[in-house]
């Protein structure tokens, strides 16, 4: 069986500042390997070639990738305006025996080495309260019913796997669906929870918390990536230690600050809480 992937790079991961106002975030390096190469060297070891990147945000940024890897491109012009439903629109032909994959996602093991037949997608367990997609199971783990929050719970992370049955009718359920403005506000998780019933059965593939990393801000990647606590990659924070004549490591717990435009967020220094805007710090 021909199997492809989709990598959808096309967000702003604007929890990520200040690294995501320089790069997106899928092209930030952790352990040594940009988060996207690593994606795409572990579904080349798996045998799957045929793999489509859906770009927006900086996406020339990603153009490199061209020279390294048999890579396509596909543009979604509205990123700012949308959620990743407007990317999976953009490749909705491409959807068959097919892997979703986020760009930002960090695997310390080959997950594309399982040889899936039927639809799946990924899962981790969080003992607290959370507002993640939380799953429903049967005992053979697969998704009876999704929930927007919950806790002592499996939920939604990492890829998904579409099966050539599955992606027959999630592709008619999403161009029925996407003239809708709220569905372009959409995940594409959320059409999948909305025709669940209709939808071939998706089976949960349970990882542990060290298996699948997500980073959503640079406090969270420096827990795990400690190089980053003194050399962030930064210019802006280079810039920001040079003006409060301080190091790296003593800036910490970064906000984007959504009220404002430009380059704006808010920061920790010396048990003060300052904003960096376009270049100025003042203490807020």
């Amino acid at each position: 069986m021909k199997r492809n992937a989709i990598i959808i790079a096309a967000g702003t991961s604007s929890r990520f500042v200040p690294i995501s106002y320089e790069k997106p975030k899928g092209l930030v390096e952790v352990d040594g390997e940009v988060l996207i190469e690593r994606q795409i060297r572990q579904l080349y070891e798996a045998g799957i070639e045929d793999i489509t990147i859906v770009v927006g945000y900086m996406a020339e940024k990603f153009s490199y990738l061209s020279k390294m890897y048999r890579v396509n491109f596909v543009m979604n012009e509205d990123y700012s305006l949308y959620n990743n439903t407007s990317s999976m629109i953009r490749v909705i032909d491409k959807l068959d025996n097919t892997y979703i994959c986020c760009s930002d996602q960090f695997y310390r093991s080959n997950p594309f080495l399982r040889k899936l037949e039927k639809s799946a997608y990924a899962a981790l367990y969080t003992d607290l309260p959370t507002n993640e997609y939380c799953l429903e199971m049967d005992d053979n783990d697969h998704i009876l019913q999704v929930h927007i929050g919950g806790n002592h719970s499996w939920y939604m992370a990492g890829f998904a796997y579409f099966d050539a049955q599955f992606s027959q009718i999630f592709k008619q359920k999403l161009q029925e669906e996407y003239h809708n403005i709220e569905t372009r506000q959409m995940y594409w998780e959320d059409i999948y929870i909305r025709y669940i019933n209709i939808l071939p059965p998706m089976q949960a593939i349970k990882f542990y918390q060290k298996e699948l990393l997500e980073f959503d801000s640079l406090d969270e990647l420096r827990l795990y990536d400690q190089s980053y606590i003194h050399n962030t990659r930064s210019a802006i924070i280079r810039e920001m230690c040079h003006t409060l004549h301080c190091e790296e490591s003593d800036l910490s717990n970064f906000k984007k600050n959504p009220e404002l435009e430009g380059i704006a967020f808010t920061f920790n220094y010396n048990k003060t809480n300052y904003l960096y805007q376009n270049g100025e710090i003042t203490t807020c």
